[in-house]
């Protein structure tokens, strides 16, 4: 079967990393690793590592995971601060703890323990956008004790569609045939401290599995949480349902949720065949993603479907 590699729009910059790693015969988790790597760092992906929005504290906090198809192993860090590779540190909890998830100040030292680079995320602009943001959402009172005053009011404007989104994931299949998958991001912007999206929870943001395939989610991480997506695609491939049916199904089930945040979601589909499908709810058109075969010669951008 042949090596794949899907990532979705924001990983753009990362995909002939990754493609090159696995014709360099390296493996999925290598391959994985190095394309979000370049992501975390781009400046211009502005929902991903340096360069993308705080919490409302003006803090960056980052989540990640990582997880092999062959064994089901998977690592993670959430509220991750001041480290530039989240889903580096997500790989070394699998390799080196007996632990899937770090968080916080915990995540924070056991980074530094292995020497992942150190520094503050929060470029220039990022900075200048969310001192801006500031200005025109927290009320006039609140100002003069700002942050010192209750979070919890001035979170709803960060709800927008624009501002509530944000993830670079990455689905491959390397030479071996053994699948992995990683998911990175700063999460949602503005979001209150201490805020996890679906991203660094297993079956939610992200599932491999050999047998069957891998999924991932981007966009509002409170649902795929509640509806524990991408676990639920790959219980429908296992039924034997085809890419397209199973991310149907799944987007289906986000439909019957109440209540609660909700907002628009992708999921990102590949059968153990290596066919994608990738589709959404909550957006009127069309995002792009990236794919690519073996025997492709180069990356292909596609569009996933609105439904």
């Amino acid at each position: 079967m042949a090596s794949i590699v899907l990532a979705n729009g924001e990983g753009g910059v990362g995909v002939q990393t990754s493609i090159d790693a696995i014709r360099g015969g390296r493996s999925a988790l290598d391959a994985i690793e190095a394309g979000i790597r370049v992501v975390e760092l781009d400046p211009s992906v502005r929902t991903v590592g340096f360069g993308s929005a705080p919490n409302v504290l003006g803090k960056m906090e980052c989540d990640a995971s990582i997880m092999c198809g062959a064994t089901l192993r998977a690592g993670a860090v959430g509220a991750l601060q001041d480290y530039f590779h989240a889903i580096s540190v997500a790989r070394q909890v699998m390799e080196r703890t007996p632990h899937v998830m770090l968080v916080g100040e915990g995540a924070a030292m056991f980074a530094g323990e292995i020497g992942e680079r150190k520094g503050d995320l929060l470029s220039p602009q990022a900075r200048a956008e969310y001192e801006g943001w500031i200005r025109d959402h927290v009320p006039p009172e609140l100002i003069p004790n700002w942050p010192k005053v209750p979070l919890s009011p001035v979170l709803w404007p960060s709800a927008n569609p624009e501002t509530a989104r944000g993830t670079t994931c990455f689905l491959v299949r390397a030479n071996d045939q053994d699948w992995g998958g990683g998911v990175s991001t700063s999460g949602w912007a503005y979001k209150h401290p201490g805020r996890l999206g679906d991203s660094p929870i297993i079956g939610a943001g992200m599932y491999v599995d050999n047998r069957y395939g891998a999924a991932a989610c981007t966009h509002t991480g409170e649902m795929t949480i509640r509806a524990g997506t991408s676990r639920a695609v790959m219980a429908y491939l296992k039924r034997g349902a085809s890419a397209e049916d199973a991310c149907r199904e799944a987007l289906d089930d986000l439909r019957s949720l109440r209540g609660g945040h909700l907002g628009a979601v992708v999921v990102h589909v590949v059968d153990r065949e290596g066919t994608p499908f990738v589709a959404s709810i909550g957006l009127t058109n069309p995002t792009p993603f990236w794919y690519w075969r073996e025997e492709m010669e180069k990356v292909e951008c596609r569009q996933a479907i609105p439904l």
